[in-house]
């Protein structure tokens, strides 16, 4: 499915999400970098790599010319797209693209600074597999930061809000990507997902500790931010 919607997907979840994403991402890059010259990163279902990317090119603003990030994703199709794009960011040197499982990840133990996955989690096929596995290839003390889609809580915003995806969405993402499926997929994975409640626990369940959460957006998107 996503092999199918990799060309037009970029330009789709910009507009889709009204460049909201862009913000929620910044948010989640302060909670990723710090003053560490070597720090590794590994982001999760990457895609296109537009995580990847901004990441990369933060730690090119800091002059934390060590550090890496692997980007890592099961879709051949949006990881063609991240070379390109990785290429013409100039940011060959920082990030390594890698076809893998998530939920059964090619890396040793405890190799990784940080754990990120934007927008991925909600797709796997067992989540406590993946985040065991993210769990595994920390560092002791790494920190583990997942930016996903949710529900908003308000009931009005949830009303307006589930117009917007069960509609709107899928018209506007069939009619560009001509995959009207795979947009109709997007909310129900995003219904689907456990609240942030639920979520905490199977972090906590996986081993991680000092689990934070924090809502954007209205509770559009949330942030999951965990330690080893």
């Amino acid at each position: 499915m996503f092999n199918s919607i990799a060309e037009n997907y970029d330009k789709l979840n910009h507009i889709l999400s009204l460049d909201f994403d862009k913000g929620w991402r910044n948010h989640a890059l302060d909670r990723i970098i710090d003053d560490n010259d070597k720090l590794s990163v590994l982001d999760l279902a990457c895609g296109t790599g537009d995580f990847s990317i901004a990441i990369a090119s933060r730690m090119r603003t800091l002059g934390n010319s060590d550090s890496r990030v692997a980007g890592v994703d099961i879709s051949e199709g949006m990881l063609e797209i991240m070379k390109e794009k990785v290429v013409k960011a100039g940011l060959e040197d920082y990030i390594s693209v890698n076809l893998g499982d998530g939920e059964h990840l090619n890396f040793g133990t405890g190799i990784f600074d940080v754990v990120t996955i934007a927008f991925g989690i909600r797709n796997f096929e067992n989540r406590e597999q993946g985040l065991e596995e993210m769990f595994r290839v920390l560092k002791p003390g790494g920190r583990l930061v997942i930016l996903e889609l949710s529900l908003p809580e308000n009931a009005f915003m949830r009303a307006c809000y589930n117009v917007y995806f069960k509609m709107v969405l899928p018209f506007i993402g069939g009619s560009v990507s001509g995959v009207r499926s795979a947009y109709e997929y997007l909310p129900e994975s995003v219904m689907n997902f456990p609240g942030r409640k639920e979520f905490m626990a199977t972090l906590k369940a996986c081993g991680f500790s000092k689990v934070e959460h924090k809502a954007f957006t209205m509770g559009i998107c949330r942030m999951y931010v965990a330690v080893k």
